[in-house]
């Protein structure tokens, strides 16, 4: 073997891949290999899910929102009773203000503020020292004048004395006594008794104190029943004849204690301002009214009118009220079911509500008797929602609830 030949096969062996770099390269091409797998797995997983939550979006969208949990009632008609509402205030049947009618000193007080007192009994009393002194004068003067007249009587029947002596010593035996008898009033005026029985209010005069004329004393209202003045519009008059029912509710009391009474008389005026007319109710006489019942006090009359309305009624919670009108929600099947399936929509329905009568609102268009109205979730609803009735919770409306005070 020549030196060239030798050098030839040296560069080639030298230029051969070794056994470890074959094995490199083979670990190399694997591992990218296993990465591209991972990959493209991955990425077809997660294509799958999202064309899973597309086809899903698409099929909730074209099944529509999910229904709404509501419950409902069944609007019901029936026969009401006709009432008018007013605001009455109560009125005492006697009261007055005690005052004085002549000037003088307060000399003794015989009440209590708030005391009950009898007719006639002595409330107040005026220094009347000077006028019983004038009176004992005046008496005295009276013995003398009549005894004069006495004696000209007997002069003048005897011829002693003529008679214009006579009518004059008469005269002044007249008016001696007119001026006692003037006298003794004026002293009873300053003795204040009570006009009536009943109740007497705050004190507002002290011991000693100087009274001009018709300074106020106390207050005296008598303890008999109270009336209720109340008025009603011009074009109603004619609907509330005198001895028509009516019901007294004080504010915050339990209407199960509603008071009764009946109109009493009518005003024959009407008010050139409110274009009203004033009515006066009175109310049966017995312990509780009076225990209740103060003069000026507020309260809420009910006139019961003889005429029944027939009306349609639904609970007031099933109302929605709007500047733009006032709605319902009646649950109904969708259109074009045959009514055997569960599936039910709400359709908005707007309506004129009447009267209120407790938890009720009687509905005067809109709704007919026997529809299924939504009572409890009707804020969440729109026109043609589907909903789901559930009425497990169901409300307790009453015509004449008793919440009670708290």
């Amino acid at each position: 073997m020549t030196s060239h030949d030798h050098t030839t096969l040296t560069e080639k062996l030298r230029d051969r891949p070794t056994p470890r770099g074959i094995s490199n390269l083979m670990r190399f091409l694997i591992a990218a290999g296993i990465s591209l797998l991972v990959i493209g797995a991955l990425a077809g997983t997660k294509f799958a899910q999202i064309s899973s939550l597309i086809a899903f979006g698409k099929a909730a969208q074209a099944a529509g929102p999910p229904p709404e949990a509501v419950g409902t009632a069944v609007a019901a008609g029936g026969a009401w009773e006709t009432e008018l509402e007013s605001v009455g205030s109560v009125a005492s049947v006697r009261g007055v203000t005690i005052s004085n009618e002549i000037p003088g000193v307060v000399r003794s007080i015989r009440f209590e503020s708030g005391a009950k007192v009898r007719a006639g009994q002595v409330l107040v009393e005026l220094d009347a020292g000077v006028e019983r002194a004038q009176l004992a004068s005046l008496r005295a003067r009276r013995e003398l004048a009549g005894t004069t007249a006495a004696r000209s009587r007997r002069l003048e029947a005897g011829g002693a004395s003529t008679k214009a002596q006579l009518e004059s010593d008469e005269a002044q035996l007249k008016t001696v006594s007119a001026d006692a008898e003037a006298l003794q009033a004026q002293i009873g005026k300053k003795t204040i008794r009570a006009p009536f029985a009943g109740k007497l209010g705050i004190r507002s005069v002290n011991l000693g104190q100087y009274l001009n004329p018709g300074t106020p004393i106390t207050v005296l209202e008598s303890q008999e029943s109270a009336y209720i003045d109340f008025t009603v519009p011009q074009q109603e008059v004619g609907r509330v004849p005198v001895g028509t029912p009516v019901r007294i509710v004080l504010p915050g009391a339990d209407s199960s204690q509603t008071l009764t009474g009946k109109i009493a008389a009518v005003d024959p005026n009407i008010d050139p301002v409110t274009r009203s007319v004033k009515l006066r109710a009175s109310l049966q006489d017995d312990k509780d009214t009076r225990d209740k019942l103060r003069p000026g006090m507020f309260v809420k009359v009910s006139i019961v009118l003889p005429q029944r309305n027939n009306v349609v009624f639904v609970p007031s919670t099933a109302v929605l009220r709007a500047p733009y009108g006032n709605s319902v929600y009646i649950v109904e099947a969708p259109k074009g079911a045959n009514g055997g399936g569960k599936m039910k929509v709400a359709r908005q329905q707007f309506v004129r509500l009447g009267v209120t009568r407790g938890d009720y609102v009687a509905i005067d268009e809109g709704v007919t008797a026997g529809q299924e109205v939504v009572v409890l979730g009707a804020f969440k609803l729109r026109n043609g929602a589907p909903v789901m009735v559930n009425n497990e919770n169901k409300l307790s409306p009453s015509q004449t609830p008793t919440p009670p005070n708290r």
